[in-house]
């Protein structure tokens, strides 16, 4: 079998009970959701789904980002793609650092449905930017299903070669950038890398990371059926933020590999990348596919699989063993890629 060769479709019967149990902090963790553990995406349901998701992870704003005077905050408006809107860019840095900085250039989560630039900036400045000396962009893409692909990962492109073009301005290294992202954001940052090496109009990036990715609209691994119905993003949900994000494409044999990663056939010529995953998660095989496909064309990727993790575990249990155990390991990749680079 091959790395982008998917494996047989279980039977519904008998993977349930074949499932990784999940870590029992975790578990805990899930369990203190109640009825909101069981809840699904849904076409219908979106509008309620995108203000439950509001509501848990607040948008600070930049004043809240600032940490009284920690880091500088500052919100861009910039040119969007062809006469398309205009992309907000959310850019922080340790305060009291001077000249250019190394950049992560940051995708959010939320299905490519909902989330937001600001919510995943605390604990990124708090856990990397600080310790690191590191700036962050966080790109604020536009959403589906009011915009389908390739809107929002154009967006995405648009304003890393708008940053990398300033990079006086916003204060970065332009040879010192990573690419990254979680979930859909994870995908969006591996199809942003892809794009970028192909079209060759950007930096070339020194690494990227991809936390729990989405990169396989096709669904069809074995742990895709292995985790229906467990995991909280599993694949009835997951098939419909495809579904949202391609439209008519969904499903299409032809479908580009910018659009999901996991249809590209030559991982060749891209950085170092840091893939991660649960074991009891959805999307764990075909992130652990593409470390392969990364391996098998002489790559340099550290894949980790976090025993007994759902997906999203560290959002919601931020204070498990398990948590800070991967944020550790993801905070020593990018120390090391950083050292590398110098």
């Amino acid at each position: 079998m091959t790395a982008r060769e998917t494996p047989p479709s279980p039977s519904a019967a008998g993977t349930r009970a074949q499932a990784p149990p999940f870590d029992a902090e975790l578990s805990a963790s899930l369990a203190a959701l109640g009825d909101v553990a069981e809840q699904r995406l849904t076409s219908d349901g979106l509008v309620a789904h995108r203000q439950r998701d509001a509501a848990s992870r607040p948008r600070p704003t930049a004043a809240e980002l600032r940490a009284d005077g920690r880091f500088e905050v500052t919100e861009l408006s910039v040119p969007g793609v062809d006469e398309g809107p205009d992309i907000t860019l959310v850019c922080a840095r340790p305060a009291g650092l001077t000249g250019r900085l190394p950049v992560l250039y940051y995708m959010h989560g939320g299905g490519l449905v909902m989330g937001n630039a600001w919510s995943v900036l605390p604990k990124m400045l708090r856990d990397w930017a600080a310790p690191l000396g590191l700036a962050v962009v966080s790109v604020e893409y536009r959403l589906a299903p009011e915009t389908r692909y390739p809107g929002p990962l154009e967006d995405c492109h648009a304003g890393l070669l708008w940053s990398v073009d300033h990079a006086d301005e916003v204060r970065i290294d332009d040879e010192r950038v990573i690419i990254g992202g979680k979930s859909a954001g994870g995908g969006l940052a591996a199809a942003l890398t892809l794009l970028n090496r192909d079209r060759q109009d950007g930096p070339r990036p020194i690494g990227q990371l991809l936390q729990c990715p989405m990169l396989d609209d096709r669904l069809d691994s074995f742990s895709a059926h292995q985790m229906t119905g467990l995991d909280l993003f599993d694949k009835a949900s997951a098939t419909v933020a495809w579904q949202s994000y391609l439209g008519d494409r969904y499903g299409a044999a032809d479908l580009p590999l910018y659009a999901a990663p996991a249809r590209a056939t030559d991982l060749s010529g891209l950085p170092p990348t840091y893939l991660d995953v649960g074991s009891a998660e959805t999307l764990r095989d075909e992130t652990v596919a593409y470390a392969d496909a990364l391996w098998r064309a002489g790559g340099d990727a550290e894949l980790h699989v976090w025993p007994g993790a759902f997906h999203g575990f560290d959002s919601l249990a931020g204070t498990a063993l398990l948590t800070r155990e991967a944020r550790r390991a993801r905070t020593e990749w990018l120390r090391r890629v950083l050292e590398r680079s110098r």
